[in-house]
């Protein structure tokens, strides 16, 4: 990263689930004012690394077992989750978890909670909140569950930015979202960061995210395979066909003769099965 200052440094960070080792050895930094991404399949460990990151870890079964986290310099190792809040650092958790029976504006109020401004301050977020999403204006007497699974994704990126973060860890914030809408949180996310605040975003859709991006990270089975400028990886052979859905033309004609030439023997299929 050269001389660029740096939010967030991860080094040889290992986590688990029990007997389960979901990290091992991850290292990964995320520039000041950068949008930085990490890929993977299911399972690959996104999720468990921005846990780890965000303190929540043990909140689902899981500790960190080795490694280093800093932000801005500081250490968060050993901090309760609402420091690390406090600290700069918000998530917003995969499958959005707003607070259904609540209203839109006591969700956002619940986000306030953990920042480390006074009144003027969570007042300024919360016109900046409902600037980015005028529909959560609209409908804050509105009990979240009411919303649309978009609308929750903005209840959800809004709640985090009510803390007053520098730095946003955003997972999955395009999952289960049509296509109109993942464009307008992609959009949303730009906005953010223009306004000076990094993010480290986990997303399945690679297109987006390293779209989105500068440096990307590619995660498999708990481990960095491949990292880099993100318009790099996005024209890496192995990136565009494994997580771009990109085939080289003459493999794919190959495949296909070899798939008539040797068809498959479904009744040994069968056998097996």
């Amino acid at each position: 990263m050269g001389g660029t200052a740096l939010a967030l440094e991860v080094a040889d960070l290992s986590a688990g689930y029990g007997p389960v080792r979901a990290l091992r050895q991850v290292s990964l930094a995320v520039p000041e004012g950068a949008v930085v991404t990490v890929l993977g399949g299911n399972g690959a460990g996104k999720s468990t690394l921005l846990r780890a990151i965000s303190r929540t870890l043990a909140f689902h079964g899981g500790a960190v077992t080795s490694g280093t986290v800093r932000f801005g310099g500081r250490a968060l190792d050993g901090l309760a989750a609402d420091r690390v809040v406090a600290a700069g650092v918000s998530q917003v958790p995969e499958g959005r978890q707003v607070f259904a029976r609540m209203t839109v504006e006591d969700n956002l109020r619940a986000g306030a909670l953990g920042g480390s401004g006074d009144r003027s301050a969570k007042a300024a977020a919360l016109r900046r909140v409902h600037e980015l999403f005028p529909v959560l204006a609209d409908r804050a007497r509105q009990p979240a569950g009411l919303l649309s699974g978009g609308e929750q994704q903005m209840l959800a990126v809004g709640r985090a930015l009510m803390a007053g973060p520098r730095l946003l860890l955003l997972d999955e914030p395009s999952l289960g979202l049509a296509p109109l809408m993942a464009a307008r949180i992609a959009d949303t996310i730009r906005e953010i960061n223009a306004q000076g605040t990094a993010v480290l975003l986990v997303e399945q859709n690679a297109a987006l995210a390293l779209r989105l991006a500068s440096e990307a990270y590619v995660l498999e089975v708990g481990e960095v395979t491949l990292s880099g400028p993100a318009a790099a990886l996005a024209a890496s052979d192995e990136v565009r066909r494994r997580y771009l859905g990109v085939v080289d033309e003459d493999a794919a004609a190959d495949a296909a003769d070899a798939a008539t030439a040797h068809p498959a023997l479904s009744r040994w299929e069968e056998a097996t099965r």
